[in-house]
């Protein structure tokens, strides 16, 4: 699909003042980059739901007006078809992506985007970027976007870029999978276009994949409360994001170090991309550099624990 095409078709048959992205897990927080650019970058309302969420405590404002952006790896997931039923009731244009074609996702959205997703790291990401894609072009069509070549420019690097960083990080991953693998939880830290990279890692890669006891922490928001955990040998995974909030995770950093906690980083600016691209758009694309590299390290985490990422004990396996 031509997204920019698309989108020029949406705009042309209705006006459009407002856009949300809906999802569960996973596929809510690779729904996060879309979100934050237009929140950054338009006066556009824009909303970033959990499914369930959207479906019991709907915006008002959601109507013929309204783009939906709504994503599920396998386009089963019953809340999220609740919300693109309820969003094409409503008269919202609906997109939506998934990996599988004809998925019960797809019934009632007015486009469906088939992302990849085994193939490699990079596939893994696809779905991230259609929606800043979906995200970008909104806002460029309406309001204009100043760097919007630089953008195409990043999603041309990045599926090169993303698997030359998950093969760079195995030594790194190897030595998290070690350091780690002992610990009954494990918090983790980000800011910025990232943040909801520390929430999926903490969300679906600890506490669904792993059993482990997780949080995630806005860094911003760690020296009003979270602070207060830390001690020594008390394990973190702090994301450095390369962008606007980058202060905000190196004040972090510097604490935990001053108490000798147990972290780790993973950081945005090792992976090639604020070299070919300026600061202010190399942010948008962290989230996807910081998710393939991280990818590799729970791969690892998940080998010395011998509990792969696909065990479940609930969910799939019961009604609830």
């Amino acid at each position: 699909m031509n997204i920019k095409d698309k989108v020029a078709e949406v705009l042309k048959s209705r006006k459009v003042d407002n856009i949300y992205f809906v999802g569960c897990g996973a596929s809510r927080a690779d729904l996060y980059p879309g979100y934050h650019f237009v929140r950054q970058n338009s006066k556009l309302k824009s909303g970033h739901f959990t499914a369930n969420e959207f479906n019991y405590d709907t915006p008002l404002d959601l109507g013929e007006n309204s783009i939906v952006v709504a994503a599920s790896l396998g386009g089963t997931t019953p809340e999220t078809i609740k919300a693109v039923d309820l969003a094409h009731k409503k008269g919202a244009y609906v997109f939506a992506l998934t990996n599988e074609e004809d998925s019960p996702l797809t019934k009632n959205a007015n486009d469906t985007i088939v992302h990849g997703f085994a193939e490699d790291y990079a596939a893994k990401l696809e779905k991230m970027v259609y929606a800043l894609k979906i995200a970008l072009e909104v806002v460029n069509q309406i309001d204009g976007f100043e760097n919007y070549e630089d953008m195409y420019k990043g999603f041309e690097l990045l599926p090169e870029l993303a698997n030359d960083a998950a093969n760079k990080a195995s030594s790194a991953a190897d030595e998290f999978g070690r350091k780690y693998k002992d610990n009954d939880g494990i918090y983790v830290v980000g800011s910025g276009s990232s943040f909801d990279v520390a929430y999926s890692t903490s969300f679906c890669l600890f506490l669904e994949m792993q059993w482990l006891h997780s949080n995630a922490i806005n860094s911003g928001e760690f020296f009003h409360g979270a602070l207060e955990i830390v001690d020594k040998d008390v394990p973190f995974l702090l994301f450095m994001n390369d962008g606007a909030t980058r202060h905000l995770d190196s004040r972090v950093l510097t604490f935990l170090q001053r108490f000798d906690a147990k972290v780790t980083v993973i950081d945005g600016k090792d992976y090639g991309l604020s070299s070919e691209l300026p600061a202010s758009i190399a942010t948008y694309f962290n989230p996807m550099l910081l998710t393939s590299v991280m990818r590799v390290y729970a791969e690892s985490l998940s080998y010395y624990r011998e509990h792969p990422l696909t065990k479940r004990r609930y969910m799939w396996k019961l009604e609830y």
